[in-house]
């Protein structure tokens, strides 16, 4: 592993790996350097490519990318699998591949089961977080890895074990009011994670809003992003891609920053 890359602090069972990627570690250019394994973000094909084989080398494991949409769609993943399949979340049984989520800003979430038999990620912008009717991602997701076991659910939520990794932080991360209101109508305790900016406009705790939704569903085992400012990827330039940061700079309004990954798998 590159030694700049994040290993979850987290009582993850034996067999469970799991990594955050920073910008460290690739081939790629500017803006693009070094680590970037986006490859819709403007990357050279071949330096995107070699920067995945870095990731698989590293992990002796195969990490499986998605077509990610901000949406709540959950994809069970196997040994062939393809690539680029449309989905914000992925789980597996299988050992040897790797739930693989892309972020440079939006939440990643990783869970396993208390006895290390699955593994899940999910990608929690806040448009997937926030879902429609109060049902996001995270309840997706959870729905699924909780599936075999459906008449224990209580206890699946209590042998659940999630990690939050770097997103953009809650003094970095401005919305508008109909943001607020996505998460507030359906659960209420969310307002405490909105702070007035000024007219119309609120700053957001996105870390925050995952740990109540998690919360709600029952898991109380939750590490990593506590919103704090190590974990906030808009302010640490040289160490994290950030769209909201580098959407501006590049002056095209896409955002030219590369992307990370957050990657969990069975040995």
């Amino acid at each position: 592993m590159h030694p700049d890359w994040l290993i979850p602090d987290w009582p993850a069972p034996s067999g469970v790996r799991a990594l955050f990627t920073t910008r460290q570690g690739g081939g790629s250019g500017a803006p693009w350097d070094s680590m970037n394994l986006g490859d819709h973000v403007g990357d050279k094909p071949a330096h995107v490519a070699a920067n995945r084989a870095v990731l698989a080398r590293a992990m002796h494991a195969k990490p499986m990318f998605l077509q990610q949409v901000h949406g709540v769609a959950v994809l069970p993943l196997d040994g062939s699998t393809p690539d680029g399949l449309q989905a914000d979340a992925a789980m597996t049984s299988q050992r040897g591949v790797a739930c693989t989520i892309m972020v440079a800003d939006c939440l990643p979430v990783l869970l396993t089961s208390d006895e290390g038999s699955a593994v899940a990620a999910a990608h929690a912008g806040w448009r997937g977080l926030a879902g429609k009717q109060g049902r996001g991602v995270l309840e997706e997701t959870c729905e699924r890895f909780w599936a075999p076991d459906q008449g224990r659910r209580a206890q699946s939520a209590i042998n659940t074990i999630a990690w939050l990794g770097p997103c953009i932080g809650p003094s970095a991360f401005e919305v508008g009011a109909e943001v607020r209101v996505a998460f507030v109508d359906r659960h209420p305790r969310a307002a405490d994670c909105f702070t007035a900016a000024a007219p119309g406009k609120y700053l957001a705790d996105l870390a925050g809003l995952a740990r109540l939704r998690l919360q709600a569903l029952g898991i109380t085992q939750i590490y990593g992003n506590d919103g704090s400012a190590p974990w906030c990827t808009v302010g640490k330039p040289s160490r994290f891609f950030s769209h909201r940061r580098d959407a501006g700079v590049h002056g095209n309004g896409f955002g030219t920053t590369g992307r990370m990954a957050a990657c969990i798998w069975l040995e």
